[in-house]
């Protein structure tokens, strides 16, 4: 099947991946020792609505053996340090549609990091090399698992790339950093993001520490204490993930208890960090890409 999408809308997904890739360069060279996590995060976001468009999802930037979702707090203090192995990851969209891009810094003096750096790097190049409609998802996995694996490093097994849709940042295909049978054909029409992660553990992820992101995934059911302000404004964001941070401006209690409230009645989703084990270090490089009628194109290139 020919999945089609119209001029316009291709055009809303180029101008997410330009300003996505745009705020990711500007990230890469300026996340440096004694940096601020939440300037770079906060001046990410800020570039990205100057340029007529706004965050996807809440700009992110984990260290070390966080793989992804640190996500800073309103109050976050915590700064990049000599020797830390950094990934910051961007989502854009324009009018619901998205581009989604990552890479990783090594900060040590000694660059003891930048292999594992290129490992993802590369396992993302060997991807892309091998995606085209028709083909099979389970190619791009195994190309990503053998490059990382080729440098001495393990592919993160349950993270995964993903298709793109409006207003979605996750939708099918799921396309695992190795090489899985089943797992479909890609087909001319897709928006995907490939994410290989790699690492210098095991390569198994799991939830730890609070969560700062968050997601509407149901309509709220009517409940003693939601504050309409709060619940209004988590609605605004039409299903896209959202961060505390952007929440400063209402009453805090009144912010945390309708946070609360909606998780537990499981109309909102949280997404707390995702962690390797302690002492390991994982990088993360990701591109969107669109499968047109000419072939790949790398949208936040």
């Amino acid at each position: 099947m020919i999945q089609m999408i119209d001029k316009d809308a291709l055009e809303c997904w180029r101008k997410a991946g330009k300003i996505a890739s745009e705020c990711r360069e500007w990230a890469r060279v300026n996340i440096k020792p004694g940096v601020k996590l939440r300037y770079i995060l906060e001046t990410v976001e800020d570039m990205i609505r100057e340029r007529g468009a706004e965050p996807a999802f809440p700009a992110q930037t984990s260290r070390n053996h966080v793989a992804a979702h640190y996500c800073s707090s309103p109050t976050d203090e915590t700064v990049y340090e000599e020797g830390d192995c950094v990934k910051v990851d961007v989502g854009v969209h324009v009018n619901g549609y998205i581009g989604d891009t990552a890479t990783s810094i090594d900060l040590s003096e000694d660059k003891r990091w930048t292999p594992l750096v290129k490992a993802s790097e590369d396992a993302l190049a060997a991807a892309i090399a091998n995606v085209k409609a028709g083909g099979a998802i389970s190619d791009v996995g195994a190309a990503i698992e053998k490059t990382i694996m080729d440098a001495g490093f393990e592919p993160v097994r349950n993270l995964t790339g993903h298709g793109l849709g409006r207003w979605k940042v996750h939708t099918a295909p799921q396309i695992p950093n190795y090489g899985e049978r089943g797992s479909g054909r890609f087909r001319e029409g897709m928006m995907i993001a490939i994410e290989p992660f790699a690492c210098t553990g095991r390569g198994a992820i799991k939830e730890r520490g609070k969560a700062e992101v968050f997601m509407m995934v149901r309509p709220p059911r009517k409940a003693k204490g939601l504050d309409k302000d709060v619940l209004k404004a988590i609605q605004s964001w039409n299903g896209l993930p959202i961060a505390r941070r952007y929440f400063t401006d209402l009453d805090q209690v009144a912010v945390e208890d309708t946070i609360a409230k909606l998780a537990r009645q499981g109309s909102l989703m949280r997404f707390p960090p995702l962690v390797e084990a302690e002492g390991v270090m994982v990088t993360q490089t990701e591109h969107s890409m669109y499968i047109g009628p000419d072939g790949v194109e790398i949208l936040t290139a």
